[in-house]
């Protein structure tokens, strides 16, 4: 079991239950980070007491200085802070659950540092995973994954002795909102239908990138840069009881499954245990009374968002950068009421045809198609 934390995120949906886990685990903290949201962070500083407390912009950063004056807890913010906390001396272990392109930089700090990465932070693998791998790798890095699809992969993995052994990866879906609903009724879903996800509380953006099957798509690339796999051993099925959180499928024919509760802290807990296990305040899951569970191809003309992630997913380079910062910039739209439902692809499409496709990018031509497509999908929701 890790023995310090620091986490990116704290006051976020993964980054509460992160504090559930540590409450039960009775784990040290190092590190707080979050956005905007100063006083929660200021009631998580006088229970947790971490050296360090991170946030977004200045001036959060000032009013929160203020909040916690008579505590012992340096405050620093943007960027620079984000890495401080990622590096933090005392924590082996860093559980980054911010949101975005933003993860990336403190997420190879942490690497470098060798720490123990939970990681919630899917964007750094769908924008960067070949180099992020591989400096996990140099670094001897453990990369342990939070996303309850990823935990569960990699759960079902414990006694894989190769990966020639695998045939395919299954990754489930909840569907979302909107399953089993047509192009045309499509069209005129709000940002409030969007976010009543039927299984899981998350955060706004996951919520909707979960109404797209974006989320799913993004999954798929995730899973391709952890496991090291092809684009065609990476499947999704839909299972809207959110029980089967993933499979992993044998060359033998062999079929494994982790099945649980929908609860996020089963995975966060983990990440800090493995390879131990220990009593989580999650409940076990009763088959008796969980119902049936069923499985469905999902309906990619409904939802093109998860036909165009595995179009880049196969063309690789800085297609997935491309097309996960003109998401994040489209998404943020829709939540802002500025731009409709579909609109969403729209831009993300437009956005992937005009960035410049690089095959093999360095970090820095990563960070450029990423701003470039936010930039163009800014652009093309004015006209």
């Amino acid at each position: 079991m890790v023995q310090c934390v620091s986490i990116l995120g704290s006051t976020g949906s993964i980054g509460r239950q992160t504090l559930d886990i540590i409450d039960n685990l009775h784990i040290p903290v190092a590190a707080l980070t979050a956005g905007t949201n100063v006083e929660r962070m200021a009631n998580q500083c006088r229970k947790y007491l971490p050296k360090l407390a991170v946030m977004a912009t200045l001036e959060a950063a000032e009013k929160l200085q203020e909040a916690v004056a008579d505590l012992p807890i340096c405050v620093k913010w943007g960027e620079e802070g984000l890495i401080a906390a990622a590096t933090a001396d005392k924590a082996d272990c860093v559980i980054t659950a911010v949101v975005g392109m933003v993860g990336l930089k403190p997420t190879l700090a942490a690497i470098r540092a060798g720490k123990r990465i939970g990681l919630a932070n899917k964007e750094t693998l769908v924008c960067a995973g070949e180099l992020v791998m591989a400096e996990a790798k140099k670094y001897a890095a453990e990369i342990i994954p939070v996303d309850s699809e990823h935990s569960a992969i990699f759960q079902c993995l414990m006694g894989c002795h190769s990966r020639e052994e695998i045939k395919r990866i299954i990754l489930t879906c909840s569907g979302g909102p909107f399953y089993g609903m047509d192009k045309e009724q499509l069209k005129n879903v709000t940002k409030a239908d969007a976010l009543r996800h039927p299984n899981w509380k998350m955060g706004a953006k996951i919520t909707v990138d979960c109404a797209t099957l974006m989320n799913k798509g993004l999954e798929v690339i995730e899973a391709m840069r952890l496991y090291d796999l092809p684009l065609e051993q990476v499947d999704v099925l839909v299972h809207r009881q959110s029980v089967v959180h993933s499979m992993v499928e044998f060359t033998d024919g062999a079929v494994m499954a982790q099945l649980g509760t929908p609860d996020m802290r089963l995975p966060i807990q983990l990440a800090m245990t493995y390879p131990a296990r220990m009593p989580s305040p999650v409940d076990a899951l009763d088959l008796l009374t969980c119902g049936n569970l069923t499985f469905f191809q999902p309906d990619m003309e409904a939802f093109p968002c998860l036909a165009l992630a595995r179009a880049c997913a196969k063309r690789g380079g800085t297609a997935c950068p491309a097309m996960n910062g003109a998401n994040e910039e489209a998404v943020a739209m829709f939540l802002n009421d500025e731009i409709g439902f579909y609109d969403i692809y729209a831009l993300v499409v437009s956005a992937v045809e005009a960035v410049p496709f690089v095959k093999n990018p360095t970090l820095e031509q990563i960070l450029e198609a990423d701003k470039l497509a936010r930039e163009t999908v800014r652009n093309a929701a004015k006209k």
